[in-house]
Order: structure tokens, then C-alpha cells, then sequence
């Protein structure tokens, strides 16, 4: 499967096979880092299958994808630390589509590369879709990227331990005021400490360009931190109760004006339109360039475990 723009593009990631029984940490090691690198430029996402990747033989394998992985600080997806810094896929509920997005884009410094493995698929749906962002960005509307030439707005207001959304505490991996601090000072954030918690507001680039093939990208996450992104009734129920710079989470344009319900919806419409989908089979393992590939997730039923690590 792929996908198709007007201009005739076409994309989808590349599938790489065992014809060999050959361990996958050993393909890799034999493949090279360099080799690898250039695949993933080339080609923006990876697919592995076939080579029996088991939850006990996924370290070696991370080691040569991801020689250097990063914790999961400042992120905004509930999920669970597995071991050192592989953790949980989003566990976000299941009867949910997350729409396609880079993972990170909000802060000053995102993971380069990511990695999932497919430790058990679900019994229905359940696929991670990924999509081209260059063909992403050239979708949408010259008046959406007008629109956004200026760069957004992200907004986090971070509970103490009690609250709607994540905490600080768990976003940030410490309980130490003064490491959060370091770390939104490097990030060029301002922030202010309430009684409750704290506030973390964030002003992004809505593209960015690929620091090799120079390649330009949507590259925010607009559509998921806008209550219009929600679903009706989800926003309907923020809005009865906050205002929407009490949000957990919001974003505007650059200058605070409100970003449009309808630029939203063409958004994360358009990402999902063109976005192909990796249909998890056990030991399966996907590495995607964070720059150039956005994902998200299909609503599943059943059981699922995928994993993901990232790297710079």
C-alpha cells in the first residue's frame, strides 16, 4: 500500500525481509550504521519482519537501531517505563484514533529516530500509521499554511499529583523543581509555579526542514493539542468546565489568536487520508525518521503491546 498526492508522488515505507533465518541484531551489525542511516533518509521508515524478534532478543536489536536512547521527558503521552528508556507505546484508550503526528515536535529538541517492536498484535485494528511529511504539508490548504508561516503556541498547564492530564512530576521523570527548571530554561520555555502545579508555555516553528536532505515538513502538533482535535463531545466537556487556557493542554497561533475549528479538522484529516498503515505481526520492529514521518495509531480491539524507543 501507499499513498498518492495530486502532483503524482507516491510513498510507503520499505519492507525489509528475512530470506535467511538470519537474527535481526546480526542483519543489522552486518548492514552497518552508516548503511542503515542512509535506508532511513532514503527511504523515512523501515519495517522489519520475519526475523522472530522475541521480547527477550528486542535489547540487541535497540542497541544497533538506537545507539544513543533518550528518556521520554516532556512527554505528553500516558505510558509506562518498560526498562531503562524502552517503554510502552501510547496508552491512550483503544476505542481512540491518535492522529498522525512527530513524536516530541513541541519541545526544543525531539528525537531524530524511533523505534517500535510488536511484541503482541491486537485481535482486530490496532495498525500505527505513518505518513510522509513533505506530501503532509503540500496537502493542506495555502491558506492553512499561510496561516500557520507565523508559529504556534503550545500552552501545558501540569498538575501537582491531582488533576486532568498528566503531572509534572511524571512529564518530566523527577520530582526536582530545580531539574525541570534546567531543563525548560535549555528548552527556551517560559514557565510560572502555581499552588497547583505549573505552566509551560512554548512558542514552535509549525515546519521544519530535514537536516540532511533539507527537506521541508509539517512538523507540530496543532491538531492534537486543539480542543477541536478532541472529538464534540470531549471538547464540549473542557470547555463546560475550563477555560481553554486551563486546558492540561492547548495551542493558538504565535501571537495567542485562536486557531479555527476547520483548519484543525483539515489537518488531522489530511494526515490520516494519506497515511499508510503498518498492520503489526509479532517480532515485527518499525523505525521511522522522526523528521520526515509522522504516526499515530488505529483504534483496536483486544490485547496490544508495542514498544518504542527513541534516539537523537
Amino acid at each position: 500500500m501507499s499513498t498518492t498526492l495530486s502532483a503524482g508522488r507516491t510513498w510507503a515505507p520499505h519492507e525489509i525481509t528475512d530470506a535467511g533465518a538470519e537474527d535481526l541484531a546480526a542483519h543489522l551489525t552486518e548492514l552497518g550504521a552508516d548503511r542503515l542511516t542512509e535506508l532511513l533518509t532514503e527511504h523515512k521508515a523501515l519495517v522489519f519482519r520475519g526475523f522472530g524478534v522475541t521480547p527477550d532478543s528486542i535489547e540487541p536489536v535497540l542497541d544497533r537501531l538506537l545507539p544513543n536512547r533518550l528518556p521520554y521527558v516532556h512527554g505528553n503521552s500516558p505510558r509506562t517505563r518498560v526498562r531503562g528508556n524502552l517503554y510502552t507505546s501510547t496508552e491512550y484508550p483503544q476505542r481512540f484514533t491518535i492522529s498522525m503526528h512527530n513524536e516530541l515536535n513541541y519541545a526544543r529538541k525531539w528525537p531524530a529516530r524511533l523505534a517500535f517492536y510488536c511484541e503482541k498484535a491486537a485481535e482486530s485494528g490496532g495498525a500505527t500509521p505513518v505518513v510522509d511529511g513533505e506530501l503532509w504539508l503540500r496537502s493542506l490548504d495555502a491558506e492553512v499554511r499561510e496561516a500557520f508561516a507565523g508559529g504556534i503556541r503550545y500552552v501545558q498547564n501540569l498538575h501537582d499529583g491531582y488533576g486532568l492530564g498528566k503531572s509534572w512530576q511524571d512529564t518530566f521523570e523527577t520530582d526536582d523543581r530545580a531539574e525541570v527548571e534546567r531543563f525548560l530554561t535549555a528548552s527556551e520555555a517560559e514557565w510560572a509555579w502555581g499552588p497547583d502545579g505549573i505552566r509551560v508555555v512554548q512558542h514552535r516553528s509549525a515546519t521544519t526542514t530535514h537536516p540532511v536532505t533539507g527537506t521541508e515538513v509539517w512538523f507540530n502538533q496543532a491538531d492534537q493539542w486543539h480542543p477541536a482535535g478532541l472529538g464534540d463531545e470531549t471538547s464540549k466537556e473542557l470547555y463546560d468546565i475550563l477555560a481553554p487556557e486551563e486546558f492540561p493542554q492547548y495551542v493558538t497561533f504565535a501571537d495567542g489568536t485562536a486557531i479555527p475549528d476547520e483548519y484543525i479538522a483539515q489537518i488531522r484529516d489530511r494526515g490520516l487520508e494519506l497515511a499508510v498503515d503498518v498492520d503489526w505481526r509479532f517480532g515485527d520492529v518499525l523505525v521511522i525518521d522522526n523528521v520526515l514521518t509522522g504516526h499515530g495509531r488505529r483504534p483496536f480491539e483486544g490485547t496490544r503491546r508495542i514498544l518504542v524507543a527513541m534516539s537523537d
